[in-house]
């Protein structure tokens, strides 16, 4: 009897050890021939098992269960990262489990300077970061406004325009943080004090840095443009600058009629004193940098030469003279 039991238990202790042998095989044999590199993606708060059953949909895991079980019992199955991670060679399933818990893959999104936010948004979600419209869900938020300590109701202006790197399942909240504070880093307390040195607010230089941003397409026109904005403002004459009146055409329609410019509208700098109630775009560092710090010149008036340059004028006569010149009347 004692005999047939030992038996009996050495059995067991075989066929576990075995089981073990076989477990420890399979976690550590290479998953299948990877063709073309393979993006899976984690969501935030999804389940392992779930995450498990991808990579077997995926065809990089053979035995999701398995890797489910190790990874609850050297709770590892609480590491994984959120994000996106490439496979691009056959890796284990010891080898996934440490790919999915290290830093995901990183995806590089570049906001162009001057774009409005609502071309930023369509940006974002089509670069996969979300539909557009979880953006302006967040964005018309009056509570994460708040939270931002934004000078305005809005991110118009705010949302700076640089190169991203952020993995695909980043959450919308944390990419417009993101931005805002890339901006905050940009927009520092010396921009600030010269702004305030200008009798602007941080709105107001962050709208005139957008006009900027919009009319001048040579770098070294930043400054004489902000110049003569400053100049007319200081002098009470309408900024009478086109791209304003642009300003919230959701068709992209960028031509000009006669009529609009007479057309009032809160943005219509043709029409109403001073600034643009809000930003028209956001502006980069340069534009943000020229309109705190405009050209020592007392031009007023610029007109297009017709090659992305402007002629600067002081007098309104010198001004039509150029008008007539590069205008044709």
């Amino acid at each position: 009897m004692i005999r047939r039991l030992a038996l009996g238990v050495l059995a067991l202790l075989l066929l576990a050890a075995g089981a073990t042998g076989w477990a420890w095989f399979e976690l550590t044999r290479l998953g299948p021939p990877v063709t073309t590199p393979v993006t899976v993606t984690v969501e935030p708060g999804k389940r392992f098992a779930d995450v498990a059953r991808e990579l077997e949909a995926r065809g990089v895991l053979r035995q999701p269960m398995l890797l489910v079980a190790w990874a609850r019992f050297t709770q590892r199955d609480r590491q994984v990262r959120a994000g996106d991670f490439l496979v691009t060679t056959p890796l284990s399933p010891l080898g996934l489990l440490d790919r999915i818990t290290s830093r995901p893959d990183l995806h590089q999104l570049t906001i162009p300077e001057g774009l409005p936010t609502r071309e930023v948004v369509t940006l974002l979600a089509r670069a996969g970061f979300g539909d557009e419209e979880s953006f302006y869900c967040l964005l018309d938020d009056p509570a994460f406004l708040a939270a931002e300590d934004l000078p305005t109701d809005n991110v118009e202006g705010f949302l700076f325009p640089d190169t991203y790197d952020f993995p695909l399942a980043t959450p919308p909240e944390r990419i417009v943080r993101t931005m805002l504070a890339r901006f905050r880093s940009v927009f520092t307390p010396e921009l600030t004090a010269k702004a305030a040195a200008l009798g602007f607010t941080v709105e107001q230089a962050v709208t005139l840095a957008s006009l900027v941003e919009e009319e001048a397409k040579h770098a070294d026109e930043r400054r004489l443009v902000a110049a003569v904005f400053v100049n007319r403002l200081r002098r009470g004459i309408p900024l009478q600058s086109d791209p304003t009146v642009l300003y919230g055409r959701d068709n992209g329609d960028r031509t000009l009629t006669r009529a609009d410019l007479h057309r009032p509208t809160p943005y219509n700098t043709y029409t109403i004193p001073g600034l643009p109630p809000t930003p028209i775009a956001n502006p980069g560092r340069a534009s943000l940098e020229a309109a705190v710090d405009p050209a020592p010149v007392d031009y007023l008036y610029f007109v297009a030469r017709g090659d992305g340059s402007h002629h600067f004028s002081t007098t309104l006569g010198e001004h039509n003279a150029a008008v007539a010149k590069y205008r044709g009347h």
